[in-house]
């Protein structure tokens, strides 16, 4: 006979009516509820659907006193929102927030949400366990005040000095921009990133440095402010179309950065693809919803973003883990914005 939620008026069922009715320890019954332990598959599952039968709800509060835990993870970045989300807050660092945010849960812990701040301010208000950082720059004040206050951390995108982080594979992804738009046609790729030091924009940098010089040019690099967001990107690629004539294609390595690219060649009397392709790093909603759509990156966001969570919750368990974890090989996703160039004058 199957057992049946209390009725009203009732005490709450407790862990001891759980662990009763699923024939299994207290200490089964906590390990199989909050991912914890080495408890066999089976198990774990009928612990859960018996929970889910009586209405069984774990006391969180009673569990973070018990476990000196605050069972919440956050989620922290120094990138502006104007290029990390945008005005419709569906950019990369949100696509990565809801991937963590449903793993973490898988496992019991909240993810907080930290807006993206420059002086990394906001982390002090937060009760949290350990925290993921997204891209961080060189000296970031994220993860300064992280290693200050002795928290675990995990790294999303680009090596940190010392710690754990998920590889976006940045070099891999700039070489593979950069041959499409000569596979595509480009004679003279320009690069754009945004101006602080992050892994991606050196990498990328370091990328097209070393493709000019094979093809015997001299590097067109520019860097546009990130908190300028769009506007940036349409004044930074104006002075480089001003400043040299002859780009053909422009990599703008931030999608709200390219989409301001894509105005700024349009007003300057050109068009994307037929004299200027574009393309960017992130295959998000900016990209999609260009005009026209721009080829991107498929980089395993939701991956990622998962085994970050996946890296921290073994650090704060005191598993041993790797200092990092390989994504499967980015993709280019060719669009509109790159079609191939049939002719040149």
């Amino acid at each position: 006979m199957r057992p049946s939620p209390s009725p009203a008026g009732q005490r709450p069922p407790t862990i001891a009516d759980v662990a009763a009715a699923a024939g299994v320890s207290r200490t089964t019954v906590s390990h199989a509820l909050n991912g914890l332990g080495k408890v066999d598959p089976k198990t774990r599952e009928r612990v859960r659907r018996v929970a889910a039968e009586l209405g069984y709800r774990p006391n969180l509060r009673a569990q973070r006193l018990r476990q000196g835990r605050a069972l919440s993870l956050a989620l922290a970045s120094s990138m502006p929102l104007a290029v990390a989300g945008g005005p419709s807050r569906l950019g990369f660092y949100m696509e990565v927030a809801a991937a963590a945010a449903e793993r973490a849960l898988t496992h019991g812990y909240a993810l907080v949400l930290v807006p993206p701040v420059t002086s990394g301010a906001g982390l002090e208000s937060v009760d949290v366990d350990g925290a993921i950082v997204v891209e961080p720059a060189a000296d970031d004040p994220v993860v300064t005040r992280l290693r200050a206050w002795s928290l675990p951390y995990v790294v999303l995108g680009g090596p940190p000095d010392d710690g754990l982080w998920v590889d976006l594979q940045d070099r891999r992804v700039a070489e593979l921009l950069v041959r499409h738009l000569r596979e595509r046609g480009a004679r003279r790729p320009a690069l754009i990133t945004g101006s602080s030091p992050r892994h991606a924009s050196l990498e990328a940098q370091s990328v097209f440095r070393q493709d000019a010089a094979d093809h015997g040019q001299a590097p067109v690099i520019a860097t546009a402010g990130e908190a300028g967001g769009e506007q940036a990107g349409y004044d930074c690629c104006a002075a480089l179309l001003t400043e040299h004539p002859d780009v053909d294609a422009v990599c703008v390595l931030v999608d709200a950065l390219a989409a301001g690219a894509v105005r700024a060649i349009h007003d300057s009397g050109r068009s994307v693809p037929a004299d200027i392709m574009v393309a960017t790093r992130y295959d998000g909603l900016r990209a999609r919803t260009c005009e026209p759509p721009l080829t991107a990156v498929d980089l395993h966001l939701e991956r990622a973003a998962t085994d970050a969570v996946e890296l921290l919750l073994a650090q704060l368990g005191g598993e041993a883990a790797p200092s990092g974890r390989q994504l499967p090989e980015p993709r280019v996703v060719p669009r509109a914005s790159t079609a191939r160039i049939t002719s040149r004058p």
